[in-house]
């Protein structure tokens, strides 16, 4: 089964689907594209991405998502690091990307009619022309996630292929983890807003393609036509993340009177932690339909907390799923008391273990045993409900004092007229790091006493913000996580 899709005025047939991806595995082949290899794609939410996303589990290569927002240099990066063999993107990003492309890489240009160099081809027209894949059977490939890059330059997290035997049993696996995780099953009707670049919008899209009956992909978020998209196409199965929560709450009350959103069953929300007061009115307006899931591009899903618990255990990310297993350590690699926040160790039977690809040194730190950390900080509840602090490299230590900035994001969030928020340290003589707020929000609505007075009252003191910075909008990816590296290079001087 392959799901028809939508995107925009685009209606295409499972059957298109399917064929086109076919022939791009077939054309990817043919350019050189062996088992193993990585197809570089840089595409806004599309037709295209799609054929991307599925070829690969055909063509036996990697994609590897570039964020179009990227640079030259960044890009540059990314595709000499993956070794990519193809770059799949947009005509109109092409310009700005003079110098990035490695020689020998060949360029497929979505969107282009003609005219192009060497080595840059037509994509639609030279889809037209491929073959389908009929060589060996190739091992099934995903995407290959590079990480945020935090400190210094992103990592690319590599999955590791399983044995042949192994192969069916492991997709088994995958599909009831995405029946727990985001309510993807047969015959579902599903919607992504989320930008596809992102691993877990793409994980979606993909288990989406094979399961689904119909998956709308939306080109861009936008509050109220998520609205009439799920009512027109009775969506029951939606992916949204928590800054999309915001803005859909923020919609007038009677826009969002006007649509009738019965047919949701399920939305699953990752990629950034989700402020409680936020999740509890998402619950209130659309019922017990909200979902949210704790996992990484290295780890895979490892939590779910539904509806019931979100209201019983607000600002848990819930439960382990199935047979995952977990360890919270202190520095010392010490099990963390129940309660207590520590490092947290994970592993995801169902998914494979992966590598950081070209950094053997990154991954080894990453591991305990088989288990494996991306750095956050968290604790679990006599229950074992799982509550994440934050991310280590995000903690603030002001003063002695540890100090988890997402707490303080989760009440900055909830200050009407709040579009985005984020909050860091920065150097501070007395007390070596203090909190900076940076907060999103129309020009002259608030100002830093009324951010700081806001804190103040919900939260102790020395977790108020020393000083807050208004501007226009946050560096942030759509997929909800802020760039806060840029944001200490933006307001802190080197």
């Amino acid at each position: 089964m392959t799901a028809r899709l939508i995107c925009g005025d685009l209606d295409r047939s499972g059957d298109e689907v399917a064929q086109r991806a076919l022939q791009l595995a077939g054309g990817l082949a043919r350019l050189g594209v062996e088992d193993g290899d990585v197809m570089a794609v840089m595409l806004r939410n599309g037709p295209a991405f799609i054929d991307a996303i599925q070829s690969c589990q055909t063509a036996g290569c990697f994609y590897c998502p570039v964020n179009w927002h990227f640079k030259a240099e960044e890009v540059a990066f990314l595709l000499k690091d993956s070794a990519a063999k193809v770059f799949l993107v947009e005509a109109d990003l092409l310009d700005a990307l003079e110098g990035a492309i490695p020689e020998g890489v060949t360029v497929l240009v979505n969107g282009a009619s003609g005219g192009l160099t060497a080595g840059r081809l037509p994509y639609e027209a030279w889809l037209a022309e491929q073959a389908v894949y009929e060589g060996e059977v190739r091992t099934p490939r995903t995407h290959m996630a590079y990480t945020s890059g935090t400190t210094g330059r992103p990592k690319g997290v590599k999955r590791m292929a399983p044995p042949p035997e192994d192969r069916e049993a492991l997709a088994v696996a995958i599909q009831a983890l995405s029946r727990t995780t985001w309510g993807i099953e047969p015959g579902v009707r599903t919607l992504v807003s989320a930008p596809l670049y992102h691993s877990a919008p793409s994980s979606f899209a993909q288990q989406s393609i094979v399961q689904a009956e119909l998956m709308v992909v939306m080109p861009r978020f936008d509050a109220e036509q998520t609205l009439a998209l799920i009512q027109k196409h009775r969506i029951d199965t939606v992916f949204l993340v928590p800054i999309m929560y915001v803005r859909l709450l923020r919609l007038p009350e009677d826009v969002k009177a006007k649509y009738d959103l019965s047919s949701v069953r399920f939305v699953a929300s990752t990629g950034a932690p989700c402020a409680p007061d936020v999740k509890l009115q998402m619950l209130d307006w659309w019922g017990p339909v909200i979902y949210e899931t704790y996992a990484s591009s290295e780890t895979g899903m490892i939590t779910i907390q539904d509806p019931i618990s979100a209201r019983r255990k607000p600002g848990s990310v819930g439960r382990l799923i199935g047979e995952t297993r977990i360890r919270i350590v202190d520095e010392e690699g010490n099990d963390c008391p129940q309660g207590e926040p520590g490092v947290i160790y994970v592993r995801q039977p169902a998914v494979p273990d992966f590598t950081y690809l070209n950094n053997d040194e990154a991954r080894e730190k990453a591991g305990l045993g088989d288990l494996v950390t991306v750095g956050d900080i968290g604790y679990m509840d006599e229950e074992g409900y799982l509550y994440i602090c934050d991310r280590k490299s995000d903690m603030v230590i002001s003063g002695g004092v540890n100090i988890y900035p997402a707490e303080i994001e989760h009440v900055l969030i909830t200050l009407p007229g709040v579009i985005d928020c984020a909050v860091v340290g920065i150097p501070d003589a007395e007390y070596g790091e203090s909190l900076m707020a940076v907060v999103a929000a129309p020009e002259g609505l608030l100002s830093a006493e009324q951010v700081q007075q806001f804190v103040r009252e919900r939260l102790a003191g020395y977790k108020v913000p020393r000083r807050v910075e208004l501007i226009e909008s946050l560096p942030r990816d759509d997929n909800g996580k802020v760039a806060k590296r840029r944001l200490r290079e933006l307001f802190v001087p080197s």
